[in-house]
């Protein structure tokens, strides 16, 4: 019994999979086959690369069942990391990561027929936020190729949001003469998401791919890449430290463990807080650069920041605690910014996750140091930071119990009625929203 990963078939800039999972596990699959686009042309590229994208998608699933991955061909090298990875995912979800093996019909070293010399360029995952744009400092030297993926935080159906974050991305890139590639992906789509969320939400702190998937899932989707241009590094920037003791999609552990041919992954930033991170940002554009904008959410239509959720309050007070004007940033802030997000915090306004809160707490220890703030307001608001119960305040609101009851459903019932349940879902986890 066994998921297959079809042999890819490929159409220019275009790597399409078939992927058939057996009965019990077709209700964490769309049908739709799992689709990657590339800027460059990938027809000469092997199927053994070809399949990258694909597999590292689809394992974990399959993994959380038990269950065997079948495919025609694969890279010996990957072979290896998707065993490592395994590993790393079964330590850190005993209770649901089960195991299961790769199994596939031909084991190819493509090292062989490739130098090691024809690979001495990097890449970044690159989504001009505050984690990858202070990895880009930390490796501005290398000159490294800018990577950002649609169908991550934006969706692929999204073209004019993601035409804005676009914007952004490619004029920081060309302020300082990098080179932009861009990756569109069903990853999120081809995988049902919504079904994953409903039957593992009780085991992990945040979504299915932020939680278990996107580590290995992104540093894959730039497999054809590193081989068309010759990167011999993929980095991705770290979301926490070491403190953060909860398990985590991307992890040294996981990140540094991908890799095939002659490139590999690398979980940048580690040693690293937001804060710091943040502060290191401030630091590059004191003595090397006029400020840009900063990408922390995507829920304006324009692919800006919407400037009111939970995320770029937690920025726009990072950034003014480090001495910068987040509206020289891409932001709008005042006075009543830092009244809003003092309320929001009292009330609980905001659903948070163990992730989250580390952040606030990661704020909250630098609140002590003797800077100037740009911004009327942060110092009585730090004032008040500083001094409060930061696990009482960021106490995660419940999930209220109506949801809880559906999703818990959408676990023992039949997938087709499932199907019809979650659109019910949807609309009373929004209107729960709403009211908070």
């Amino acid at each position: 019994m066994s998921v297959v990963v079809h042999e890819p078939t490929i159409d220019g800039s275009t790597i399409e999979c078939e992927v058939t999972p057996p009965k019990q596990l077709r209700r964490f699959f769309t049908g739709d086959p799992f689709r990657v686009e590339y800027d460059v042309d990938m027809t000469s590229l092997s199927p053994e690369i070809a399949v990258i994208p694909a597999l590292a998608h689809v394992c974990p699933v399959a993994w959380a069942n038990g269950i065997d991955v079948r495919v025609p061909t694969i890279d010996a090298t990957f072979l290896d990391a998707l065993e490592d990875v395994r590993g790393v995912l079964r330590r850190m979800y005993p209770t649901f990561i089960e195991g299961g093996e790769i199994r596939a019909s031909e084991v190819v070293d493509t090292r062989a027929d490739r130098s090691p010399a024809e690979f001495d360029d990097s890449g970044l995952l690159f989504s001009g936020g505050i984690d990858s744009v202070a990895s880009y400092v930390r490796h501005r030297d290398e000159e490294p190729t800018l990577i950002s993926v649609q169908g991550w935080v934006v969706g692929v159906e999204q073209d004019d949001r993601w035409d804005g974050a676009r914007r952004h991305i490619d004029e920081f890139a060309a302020d300082r003469g990098l080179d932009v590639q861009n990756i569109r992906s069903n990853m999120k789509s081809c995988l049902d998401m919504p079904m994953l969320q409903a039957h593992y939400k009780r085991y992990v702190d945040g979504a299915w791919y932020s939680s278990v998937g996107h580590g290995l899932g992104l540093v894959a989707l730039c497999a054809p890449l590193s081989d068309a241009l010759g990167l011999d590094t993929i980095h991705i920037a770290s979301s926490h430290t070491a403190e953060f003791d909860q398990p985590w999609g991307s992890h040294p552990d996981i990140d540094d463990k991908v890799r095939w041919a002659y490139t590999e992954g690398n979980h940048d930033g580690y040693e690293l807080s937001r804060q710091e991170k943040i502060d290191l940002i401030a630091d590059y554009v004191r003595s090397e650069s006029q400020p840009f904008p900063i990408r922390t959410c995507v829920h304006d239509e324009r692919g800006g920041n919407c400037n009111e959720c939970e995320k770029c309050y937690r920025t726009m007070c990072g950034m003014v605690l480090a001495g910068l004007d987040p509206n020289r940033f891409g932001y709008e802030m005042d006075e009543r910014t830092f009244v809003r997000v003092r309320e929001s915090l009292e009330q609980q306004a905001f659903v948070m996750d163990d992730h989250t809160v580390f952040h606030w707490r990661d704020i909250q220890n630098h609140t002590g140091r003797n800077r100037d703030v740009p911004v009327d307001g942060a110092t009585e608001f730090f004032e008040w930071l500083a001094t409060v119960d930061i696990d009482e305040i960021t106490e995660s609101a419940s999930e209220p119990a109506h949801l809880k009851l559906v999703r818990a459903g959408a676990r023992i019932v039949p997938y087709p009625v499932y199907k019809s349940l979650y659109p019910v879902y949807g609309m009373l986890k929004n209107g729960a929203l709403l009211k908070r």
